[in-house]
């Protein structure tokens, strides 16, 4: 039996991933993994989406600035500076532990390591702070070389993280992807696309749930982009499960922090 502790898209928003970590006790005071982390008993899982901001009020909390001005290259580079301290203490953290620290690649990432996609916010503000044709900086060689590692899925005995969906499709961050409407909306219109791909569960992030940690028991999945409402999941596995049609989920629950 192991538990899993699964979080959803981080955005830059560094302090209240490393708060759900200690909450679930999964990280040290010195922001290294807990003896349950590091013995494997303990499963961490991050669905995705580690930078850029959600919004102008988000970028100017992140820089320090009162005001933030996506087209100020002083900006830019304030708000790729922290971000980049930030994904160095996650990167030492995740290699204290690899067996047990996963993090799914999300398409704001990918977006970094793919720069011909300019990705934006609600509000109309464009992420350019890792662009260099759009002010930004470039994201250092061995962060790059850390996050192209991401996978795109995790599987544990029937269980699927991803970033987005079930669908192969929605792992790939290409035109098609962002013309889509799908990926923010297959979870309420089609759910039943976790049973179609033969999932026992499914954790998914992408679409930030208002409300807190969707948990959908019927279909058989969770929307877990909800660390803005500190909320994080917790899943018991038992992967070798004897019946191989049996669910190997002992208990799903969102847990407040």
């Amino acid at each position: 039996m192991h538990k899993f502790l699964a979080f959803g898209d981080v955005h830059a928003d560094f302090d209240t991933l490393w708060a759900a970590l200690r909450a679930a006790s999964c990280v040290d005071p010195a922001f290294g993994p807990t003896p349950p982390v590091v013995a494997g008993l303990y499963q961490v899982i991050l669905v995705g989406d580690l930078v850029h901001p959600k919004n102008e009020r988000e970028y100017a909390r992140l820089s320090g600035l009162p005001r933030f001005d996506p087209k100020d290259p002083d900006h830019l580079f304030l708000a790729a500076r922290e971000q980049v301290k930030h994904l160095e203490r996650l990167k030492a953290y995740q290699e204290a532990a690899p067996h047990a620290v996963h993090i799914i690649l999300g398409n704001h990432d990918d977006a970094v390591l793919n720069t011909s996609y300019v990705l934006g916010t609600s509000g109309g503000m464009v992420h350019s702070e890792f662009d260099p044709e759009h002010g930004g900086l470039m994201l250092p060689d061995h962060l790059k070389t850390w996050m192209q590692s991401f996978p795109r899925e995790i599987r544990v005995g029937g269980v699927q993280f991803a970033h987005v969906s079930p669908l192969p499709a929605h792992s790939h961050y290409d035109d098609l992807f962002y013309a889509d409407h799908s990926p923010k909306r297959w979870f309420r219109e089609t759910p039943e696309y976790v049973e179609m791909a033969g999932l026992a569960f499914g954790i998914y992030g992408h679409t930030q749930i208002d409300d807190g940690i969707l948990l959908d028991e019927e279909h058989r999945l969770a929307m877990i982009d909800a660390l803005h409402a500190r909320e994080y999941l917790e899943l018991l596995l038992d992967p070798q499960a004897g019946d191989p049609d049996a669910s190997p989920i002992r208990s799903v629950r969102a847990v407040p922090f």
